[in-house]
């Protein structure tokens, strides 16, 4: 499997916005969900290849993040509605259901699809993710700090942003990734819109989409949680979570932090596997 092999297409959306996605693969259909300030091209090549041995995999770029339509309505950012941009993304590509895997706010909204759009859901991986803030009192808290940051996209720019987001904690344990990989990561997250990503955080924060853990113990498709064994946070999350869902498996990654799939890819990849084998 190639770049050769890789096809890439717009994808029109009910209210005329459009969706870059990139297709390569061939078997049950996957489809991959950045983070926050992520697209398509955040995934490493090296995954992406190995993926598509035995996955069609369906890999778009959210709405308002890299080549896809910018968007500066917070309200466009609801879960329910980028749920819904993706399963638009699924029948365009000719799929009616796939498996799902995201990676933190991907997590979020691949979490969100198994609530809301369980038709259209196969499995779920969740890498580094949540169900939401249980209280009132923590999503207004969030929702506070988001408003923060959303402030300080539109008046300072996309770049002085991105350069303080990869030096949060989170990301601490990504100074080991090599000086390539980061350069890639960072000129990723660069070409995004500032408009769009503030009225992200303002739509899709974490504060603002609605808490799952009530739903979770009635969710009925099988779910791999995955965190890093350096991501105390979200290994904490993960745990929890693992304990309300019916069908879920708990994987933590060695030697890595928030973002498994970029610090231990081959990790990450043979964990994905062995959870698809399992479930045949």
């Amino acid at each position: 499997m190639s770049r050769r092999d890789e096809t890439q297409r717009r994808v029109r959306l009910r209210d005329q916005h459009s969706l870059a996605v990139r297709e390569l693969g061939r078997g049950a259909p996957l489809i991959l969900v950045h983070g926050f300030t992520g697209s398509s091209q955040a995934w490493p090549d090296s995954l992406v290849q190995s993926l598509a041995e035995r996955f069609h995999l369906v890999i778009p770029d959210l709405i308002g993040h890299g080549e896809s339509d910018p968007v500066d309505r917070p309200e466009r950012f609801h879960l329910k509605e980028v749920v819904r941009d993706l399963e638009e993304v699924l029948i365009a590509c000719g799929h009616e259901r796939a498996h799902w895997l995201g990676y933190s706010m991907g997590g979020r909204v691949a979490l969100g699809a198994c609530a809301l759009a369980p038709e259209r859901v196969m499995s779920a991986v969740l890498e580094g993710s949540s169900p939401g803030l249980e209280s009132e009192t923590e999503r207004k808290s969030r929702r506070e700090a988001d408003e923060q940051l959303a402030r300080e996209l539109e008046t300072q720019g996309i770049a002085p942003f991105v350069e303080r987001w990869v030096r949060l904690p989170l990301f601490a344990s990504q100074a080991r990734l090599s000086a390539e990989v980061r350069a890639r990561q960072l000129e990723q997250k660069l070409r995004n819109d500032a408009s769009s990503l503030a009225a992200c955080l303002r739509g899709l924060g974490t504060g603002t989409q609605p808490s799952f853990w009530g739903a979770l113990s009635r969710l009925s498709r099988a779910v791999l949680l995955v965190h890093g064994e350096e991501d105390l946070k979200f290994q904490g999350i993960a745990e929890r979570m693992h304990d309300r869902l019916s069908r879920s498996t708990l994987v933590s990654i060695p030697n890595a932090g928030h973002t498994t799939h970029l610090e231990q890819p081959d990790s990450f990849r043979r964990t994905v596997l062995e959870f698809h084998a399992s479930q045949q």
